[in-house]
């Protein structure tokens, strides 16, 4: 069926606009895309945007001059500029020029639905429309030699986000099947964003807007371009950019640096739109952070991470503590900016959300940004509902209704081929996982709501999708696009192996990285190297590393060897390693997990063990290497060769609400503490048993009521 999509930019002539949405959707026989306020276009006299644009196979490219009132002025002058513009934005990608002629037919159309007499102020050669005559001025266009794959370029151009996502330098390759060349190719396929993706950049709502996503369908990207599209169109906002990951900072700036520059000819003005940490510290702008700066702009008591944790427990719940008590404590909050956007939000308790939508002016633009999947658990974000609270009516301040503008859900996961995101899956849930003695089930996890598994790009092959009933999940190649998958064999894209020991498999990888950058073409910012366990990731790593330096390949430990908001060193060659939490939000062509054994495992801590082993595995844009040695090792190639045996497809039963309970008492995270607390008990437990068994206590030993317990306990007695 032919259909006009729509995004809808900022443009200043909102009945217009309307008016030619309408009259475009009735028009049969019309497709296309259809952009409003878009693109920018930086120009002498500064940043220039058409009013609206259609992109269609049949017609070419259509620009539209829209006029709000009854007053045409020079429209004739109008036209004739925006063709000059647009014309010598197109001509500047050479796949779209032919000699020095365009390919895709350029026309104007003045649009002024609210004058009656179009005819009598039309001048020849220049059409002027309103509702009624726009389908016959249309007609007359037409795009004789047109091809899906032209259609795609100048969509491409007008679009105009395509440097976006192309690698940091010019990508240099001599061999048509390297690596390096595979990862230019694929990095030129995904250099434009989707449509999805497009409209959540242009398409600002006045409140809150959600927009949910894989780890790899390009959340991040979005939220950058979307800061970077708000600053050119009101410089004089004051916008804030904030994530939990320290090492995007530097990804953040240049992204948004790059759109502003490719939009409007002009660097962004970095004390209008900020880039900060959402926790933040004293000592300038570089350590500053939202929580800092409401806790200095209120007068009120600032918490770091140490008297936080003391203050309110450690992990997660210091900075929850810390946000709540700053809320509390301020009767009437500053409205310090026009608009917050939070990437992964699913790292932040509510109660940071609720802090940045205090400090917003009305209408309160807060764009947050999660992954449903970084805590694979599912225990995901509450709806807004739930975090923003109630006004005194009781009514909720924030609902996102059915609006897909409010709700953007970004299916299509651009970052990670179809057998590396369904092998991160498999093993984060354990869905091939053996069945330990005495258990259910031999799953680590699953969500809570089974609805979530087509959200996120899955579909049902056999079975069914619901609590307690088997199926068989696929992904398919709208959300997981072939071109991903299509440049190397899949035994390729994914390899697992178990060495004999930890120096074995250290020798395998020095050997590895050193192919990796003399023959494979791969540049030493393709390549990162990830321990799972953050608290020996220095000491484990160092043996690598130095054989690495001996033989004159430089590297750095992120965050350690660099400043904390450093991931990728842009100054000098250097591979990256890194523990599993700098890596997040991070991607390379080349991914080693290095000890991935540390993966495995039985009882309390395992789901976050999985959990790491997923956000590990999901930071490879082309392939991956996960390795390590004994018997867990032995264990996840045994669930990686089930998966590959049943064509990456995820076959369970999916658990019960009484198995899903268990599951997460069973794998839950203890705190080291804890974890001895537990081992005690169990060592206690053990020692009544044999004790029991040996005759040394008899059951007449114990007092009734303990007796009893034990029995109902331990299923004996209901």
């Amino acid at each position: 069926m032919n259909k006009v999509n729509f995004t809808r930019g900022i443009n200043g002539k909102p009945a217009a606009s309307q008016a030619l949405e309408e009259t475009l959707t009735t028009i049969e026989g019309l497709s296309g895309e259809c952009f409003f306020g878009y693109p920018l276009i930086p120009t002498p006299e500064g940043r220039y945007f058409a009013d609206a644009i259609l992109v269609s196979r049949e017609k070419g490219v259509i620009l539209f001059d829209l006029v709000e009132g009854t007053e045409v002025g020079d429209y004739a002058a109008r036209q004739d500029d925006l063709a000059n513009k647009i014309e010598a934005k197109l001509k500047l990608h050479k796949e779209l020029v032919k000699g020095r002629r365009l390919i895709p037919p350029l026309n104007v159309i003045t649009f002024a639905p609210a004058i009656d007499a179009v005819d009598r102020l039309a001048k020849e050669d220049y059409p002027l429309a309103n509702e009624r005559d726009l389908a016959k001025i249309l007609s007359a266009f037409s795009w004789q030699d047109s091809s899906d794959d032209l259609y795609r370029m100048t969509l491409s151009a007008i679009e105009s986000l395509s440097s976006i996502r192309k690698s940091r330098s010019k990508r240099e390759v001599s061999r048509p099947d390297s690596r390096g060349a595979k990862l230019k190719k694929l990095e030129d396929s995904i250099a434009t964003l989707d449509r999805r993706q497009n409209r959540a950049v242009i398409e600002t709502v006045e409140g809150v807007q959600r927009i949910r996503g894989l780890a790899g369908s390009g959340k991040t990207i979005v939220l950058a371009l979307k800061a970077a599209y708000l600053h050119t169109q009101h410089p004089d906002w004051r916008i804030a950019v904030t994530f939990h990951t320290r090492s995007l900072k530097g990804q953040f700036k240049r992204l948004i640096n790059n759109f502003c520059v490719e939009q409007s000819g002009e660097e962004p003005d970095w004390t209008r739109i900020r880039v900060v940490n959402a926790w933040g510290a004293p000592g300038g702008d570089e350590r500053d952070g939202i929580y800092y700066e409401f806790c200095r702009v209120t007068g009120q008591e600032f918490h770091d991470f140490r008297s936080a944790s003391n203050r309110f427990g450690g992990g997660d719940r210091a900075f929850d503590g810390a946000c709540q008590a700053a809320l509390t404590a301020v009767a009437t909050p500053p409205e310090l900016y026009d608009a917050i956007l939070v990437d992964e939000a699913q790292d932040f308790a509510p109660s940071f959300l609720r802090l940045c939508y205090t400090m917003l002016k009305p209408p309160k633009r807060l764009v947050y940004a999660y992954d449903e999947l970084q805590n694979l658990s599912g225990t995901s974000l509450p709806p807004p509902e739930e975090i923003f609270g109630t006004d005194d009516r009781g009514q909720p301040l924030v609902s996102l209704g059915d609006d897909p503008r409010r709700d953007v859900i970004l299916q299509k996961c651009y970052r990670n081929s179809r057998p590396v995101l369904v092998t991160a899956h498999a093993l984060g849930f354990g869905i091939y996982r053996e069945q330990p003695k005495g258990a259910e089930t031999g799953l680590v996890q699953m969500f809570d709501q089974p609805a979530l598994w087509e959200e996120i790009g899955y579909r049902v092959r056999e079975g069914r999708l619901a609590k307690g009933e088997h199926v068989v999940l696929e992904r398919t190649d709208e959300t997981s696009p072939r071109f991903l998958e299509d440049h190397s064999p899949i035994d390729d894209l994914v390899v697992f192996l178990q060495f004999g020991n930890e120096a074995e498999q250290n020798a395998w990888l020095v050997e590895q990285i050193k192919k990796n950058i003399k023959e494979d073409e791969l540049r030493y910012e393709d390549i990162i190297i990830i321990h799972p366990d953050p608290r020996t990731a220095r000491e484990r790593l160092g043996p690598i590393r130095k054989a690495l330096f001996e033989i004159g390949i430089q590297n750095h430990l992120a965050g350690v060897d660099t400043d904390p908001d450093v991931f990728f060193k842009t100054e000098t060659s250097s591979v990256t390693f890194t523990s599993i939490y700098r890596a997040k939000g991070n991607e390379a062509g080349m991914v080693y997990v290095i000890n991935a054994q540390e993966c495995d495992g039985v009882g309390a801590g395992l789901a976050s063990l999985r959990n790491r082993l997923f956000t590990a595995i999901t930071r490879s844009k082309a392939w991956v290497r996960v390795i390590g040695y004994g018997q867990g090792m032995a264990n996840l190639i045994h669930e990686f060769e089930c998966l590959k045996q049943r064509n990456f497809r995820l076959d369970f039963t999916y658990p019960t609400d009484e198995l899903l309970k268990k599951l997460r008492i069973v794998h839950r995270d203890l705190s080291p503490h804890e974890k001895q607390r537990l081992e005690q008990k169990k060592t206690r437990a053990l020692e009544l048993a044999d004790a029991l068994e040996r005759g040394e206590i008899t059951p007449d030993d114990l007092d009734a009521e303990t007796k009893q317990k034990l029995l109902r306990l331990l299923g004996g007695g209901k």
